[in-house]
């Protein structure tokens, strides 16, 4: 779990209408949550920055800018807090370097053993056809 520090000035947050039932409510109070961050023009390490601009996410516009719209709370605050968490989530995933894969290859055994098994299925599905009296 790594830790990052996002200055406030780097996350623009700005308060929408929700969407869906709540009554009048949700007519009058602009309780849902929009943040966006510029990944480019943030102060994260570069590495992390070019992570996260090859990851193929929907909240990622193709100007590099994270889009988050938080609206599941019926406060401001939680909805604020929860835009937050996404985001942090967001840049823990990218944080993760995936491990180097090492080529392998079957051993010998493993590969007498798989043509084995092919033959024998094959013979056992042979006996399944049609009866040759002749």
């Amino acid at each position: 779990m790594t830790i990052f520090h996002i200055p406030a000035d780097e996350v623009e947050l700005s308060a929408i209408r929700s969407q869906g039932p709540g009554g009048q409510n949700v007519n009058k109070v602009a309780s849902a949550i929009q943040l966006r961050f510029d990944i480019r023009a943030s102060s994260l390490p570069m590495a992390l920055k070019e992570r996260l601009l090859v990851m193929s996410d929907h909240r990622i516009t193709q100007s590099g800018v994270v889009v988050i719209k938080s609206q599941e709370h019926r406060s401001q605050d939680m909805n604020r807090m929860a835009a937050l968490l996404r985001l942090h989530d967001l840049l823990e995933m990218a944080a993760v370097v995936p491990k180097k894969r090492k080529a392998t290859r079957p051993t010998r055994s493993s590969q007498v053993k798989r043509v084995e098994s092919k033959v024998k299925r094959g013979q056992t599905k042979a006996l399944r056809g049609k009866a040759n009296w002749d």
